[in-house]
């Protein structure tokens, strides 16, 4: 434990600040709008999201290797799910009993169309970096992006709470009561693919659905309101990626995929404990 300590203040560790910065400010993003994607229960849509973004940053590797020289990668990535997120939640507010078919269609050829751009890329364009993340390669710029995005999800959550709430656990007595629920389910689909797209460089595409359910399931366990769900879920993703971050430096192990293993523990075991509470 001292090591890291240690390596953290050492000027030349740069990249291991930046990442313990990152997983604070991811932590806000996972809690807020994990919470949200929990209640509603739309972990599937927030996965085929996640999953079809690999198709936009297949497509800009390979825009960017042979038609348009420096086509970031993020570009592709929030373009693919943005219309993900847009086709997910027409069907779903329009075609209820064909949801589940096109969510399934989403995320494996979102995937595939990634997996074919990488593989015409001229030389080697390795997919998992962008699977599994690399939280120690985090950028200063992507600090950035991510307290922008914290201060955006946060103002919008404040302002717009008793309508989310609403909407949330009855939207058709909210409806009734004049709240836009179907802008608001299509406000919190946009927002989360686009937090998704920043996140993956955190835990990965494959991983960042994890993080956007564990924490809030975690955080489930003791919360009676949307809003103490939320501030819990936020500390529960705060103590999760800082435990995988320090854990993984000092086991050398993939700080995205302990998280996610802690994450886990945790979750499994209040749900276990719960589950005896409730035999006796």
């Amino acid at each position: 434990m001292q090591g890291f300590f240690e390596a953290l203040v050492n000027v030349n560790f740069p990249f291991l600040r930046n990442a313990l910065i990152a997983g604070v400010l991811s932590s806000i993003l996972f809690g807020v709008l994990g919470s949200i994607v929990t209640v509603r229960r739309i972990g599937s849509l927030a996965g085929a999201v996640s999953h079809a973004v690999l198709g936009g940053i297949g497509m800009a590797l390979y825009l960017s290797a042979t038609v348009i020289p420096g086509f970031p990668p993020i570009a592709g990535a929030l373009i693919f799910a943005v219309l993900s997120a847009i086709i997910i939640g027409f069907v779903s507010l329009k075609a209820k009993q064909r949801e589940d078919t096109v969510i399934n269609a989403i995320w494996v050829i979102g995937m595939s169309i990634g997996l074919l751009f990488m593989a015409k890329t001229p030389g080697y364009a390795d997919p998992s970096t962008w699977l599994f993340g690399n939280i120690l390669l985090i950028s200063s710029m992507d600090l950035i992006l991510l307290a922008v995005l914290d201060i955006i999800v946060m103002t919008l959550s404040w302002r717009f709470y008793a309508q989310i709430e609403a909407s949330s656990f009855d939207a058709e007595f909210a409806r009734t009561k004049g709240v836009p629920v179907n802008l608001i389910f299509l406000l919190i689909l946009g927002l989360t693919a686009v937090s998704i797209v920043l996140l993956q460089t955190f835990v990965g595409i494959v991983m960042v659905i994890a993080m956007l359910t564990l924490p809030s399931g975690s955080a489930a366990f003791f919360s009676r309101s949307l809003g103490r769900m939320m501030l819990l879920s936020c500390l529960f993703a705060a103590f999760f990626s800082v435990s995988g971050l320090v854990s993984g430096w000092l086991f050398d192990l993939p700080v995205g995929a302990m998280t996610v293993i802690i994450a886990g523990i945790v979750f499994l075991g209040f749900s276990a404990f719960r589950a005896i509470i409730r035999n006796n």
